[in-house]
């Protein structure tokens, strides 16, 4: 089978490797599309990774069941999840589920960006595969991974009901998160990118309020919609400790900046405690998604209440993978950009 190999984002190749072998409790899902997330085009973040195999945002069809399998068969549509929690350690109990050690050890063998892919049992058992309904597309269904890690980052801001939410970055992420903001009953959406075409998706996506940093200043934008006052809520999508330390000014009093972006581990960001403390203000991080996010997408997206439309921007074959992880990196006019295998 052809499987894709990251060694930069200017060296993907493609080699040959033998099908997996199906264990106990395992499946064999044969590929239809597998997306590209922004961890795959971050070098920083690639070269911290023992396997130059990648992928894992994945939809593909059931080619084998191992013994034991009894909910899954043959001919299943399916979206499969790289990483499931064990759901019963320390960070599990707390609700933490991506702490959990299990989590990081699960994986996809070798990865989202193979014609064939094993689904190790723990996998199988612990939700990280969702059948899929007859009226979710396999490139939908690609999308669930992805909304899920917006999904559970917003879900840890505690937003309000009549919140004022500023999304930093319009592109797949920034577009998603406007979309489950409005779901939660924000009562403002503002949103800001460089570049117009995804501000006016943002629109579309259900922002009230879109800005331009290239053209005017965000801050006095916000404050002139917002009743002179700043953000409850501030999603920075972009890995930049520049934005996010701009993003800090836009919070209003009891505010929470959320980062959803992993900056390097060689960045470091200078803030004034007295300013969080006097003015209450939260930092809060999320990464990646439980099956209960996955889940509850898929269920949004079955019942029409999540949108995908417009949202994958770029379709690539896996022999053109080259081309596919360079138009990600650059991110300039894409948002979602997917591998398709048919």
């Amino acid at each position: 089978m052809k499987v894709a190999e990251y060694h930069s984002n200017e060296d993907v190749r493609i080699v040959d490797m033998p099908v997996p072998e199906v264990g106990e409790g395992e499946i064999l899902v044969k590929t239809k599309v597998c997306g590209i997330c922004g961890s795959d085009v971050l070098e920083w973040y690639r070269r911290m990774r023992k396997s130059p195999f990648f992928g894992h945002e994945v939809s593909g069809i059931i080619e084998k069941v191992g013994k034991g399998v009894k909910e899954l068969g043959r001919g299943d549509r399916v979206f499969i999840h790289h990483h499931v929690p064990c759901f019963t350690c320390h960070y599990c109990r707390r609700g933490s589920y991506t702490m959990c050690p299990t989590y990081h050890r699960t994986n996809l063998d070798p990865s989202g960006f193979a014609e064939y892919i094993r689904v190790p049992r723990t996998n199988v058992e612990n939700g990280g595969v969702i059948k899929l309904p007859d009226n979710i597309s396999f490139e939908e269904a690609s999308l669930i991974e992805p909304m899920g890690c917006c999904m559970r980052g917003l879900k840890r801001t505690n937003l309000q009901m009549g919140d004022t939410v500023l999304v930093v970055g319009t592109g797949f992420a920034g577009l998603v998160h406007i979309q489950i903001a409005k779901m939660m009953g924000a009562g403002l959406i503002i949103a800001s990118d460089f570049f117009d075409f995804k501000l006016q998706e943002a629109k579309k996506m259900g922002a009230d309020v879109v800005v331009n940093p290239g053209k005017e200043k965000v801050k006095e934008k916000l404050y002139e919609v917002n009743e002179g006052r700043g953000a409850d809520v501030v999603v920075v999508t972009p890995p930049s400790t520049r934005v996010i330390k701009e993003a800090i000014e836009f919070l209003d009093r009891g505010g929470t900046l959320y980062l959803f972006g992993p900056t390097s581990p060689d960045d470091y960001l200078s803030i004034l405690p007295y300013t969080f403390f006097f003015s209450e203000l939260s930092l809060i991080t999320s990464y990646s998604a439980s099956p209960i996010e996955t889940n509850a997408v898929c269920r949004l997206m079955q019942e029409g209440k999540i949108t995908t439309q417009g949202l994958i921007t770029h379709r690539f074959k896996l022999d053109q993978i080259g081309e596919a992880v360079r138009v990600a990196a650059r991110a300039d006019e894409s948002l979602k950009v997917i591998v398709n295998f048919e």
